[in-house]
C-alpha cells in the first residue's frame, strides 16, 4: 500500500479532551493506493502546544473522515477536489470534539506531497 501525504499544516486550536486543554492541531489530506483502489481522507489530531516548541502529537483526540474509495487512481484533479474541501471537512471534524481551528493562525507552512 502505498500512503501519499498530498497536505499537512499545523494551526493554533482550541480543544480539551480527555480533561486535557490541547492548544494545537495537525490537519491532513491523506491518499492511499492499493491494488487499483484509490482512498482519500482528512484528519485532524489536537495536542497540548503548551510552548512554542511542544508538537508533541496525542492520538486520543484524532478524527478522521473518508472522502473516496473506489477503483482508480490518483489525480492532480482529484488531490485539487479533495484539497479544496479540507478546511470544510475539518471543521466539521473538530466540532464533533467540540473544538476549533484557527486557520488564520498556521503554526508552520503548508506541506505538499
Amino acid at each position: 500500500m502505498a500512503n501519499i501525504d498530498i497536505y499537512k499544516q499545523y494551526f493554533s486550536a482550541e480543544c480539551v479532551f480527555n480533561g486535557v486543554a490541547r492548544h494545537g492541531a495537525l490537519v491532513w489530506l491523506n491518499a492511499e493506493s492499493e491494488s487499483g483502489n484509490i482512498r482519500y481522507e482528512v484528519g485532524v489530531t489536537f495536542f497540548p502546544h503548551n510552548d512554542a516548541e511542544d508538537f508533541a502529537i496525542s492520538y486520543d483526540a484524532c478524527v478522521t473522515k473518508e472522502l473516496f474509495n473506489a477503483k482508480g487512481r490518483r489525480s492532480k484533479k482529484k488531490d485539487g477536489l479533495y484539497l479544496s474541501q479540507v478546511k470544510t471537512v475539518a471543521d466539521e471534524l473538530a466540532s464533533s470534539l467540540n473544538a476549533v481551528i484557527y486557520w488564520d493562525k498556521p503554526l508552520n507552512e503548508a506541506q505538499y506531497g
